[in-house]
């Protein structure tokens, strides 16, 4: 069985949840957009950092901290917006930090989207 996170995030009109919980198990994508469903302008520091407070925002709506996070998969468009990333996602991990991927991709659903994170992260049972 499986139940969605109810977020403050933007109601995406495409047949998504911002998170599920299932199995013991969160998993959740993240794009860079504002409560309007605004991609953020300002670079892919802006980007990163929307996308990570997104992230953030999901974790705390389901009780959960970003230490519960297990791994993470990061998208960006463009080599050389990696370390900016890695710069902002630093900022909201703590060692043990979780197991992660990055991709450089060719684009995202948006074309003005820079950077999508998929996360999952540990539930603990009650």
């Amino acid at each position: 069985m499986k139940h969605a996170v109810k977020t403050d995030l933007f109601a995406s009109k495409a047949p998504l949840e911002w998170a599920i919980i299932a199995n013991g198990q969160l998993s959740t994508a993240q794009i860079p957009i504002d409560k309007e469903g605004q991609v953020v302008t300002g670079g892919i520091e802006a980007q990163a950092r929307q996308t990570m407070e997104n992230l953030k925002h999901t974790m705390e709506a389901a009780e959960l901290t970003m230490d519960h996070i297990t791994q993470v998969l990061i998208y960006v468009t463009a080599r050389e917006q990696l370390p900016v990333f890695n710069k902002v996602y630093g900022e909201y991990f703590n060692a043990p930090y979780p197991n992660r991927a990055a991709m450089i991709v060719a684009g995202l659903a948006r074309e003005e989207m820079l950077c999508e994170v998929v996360a999952y992260a540990a539930v603990p049972q009650a």
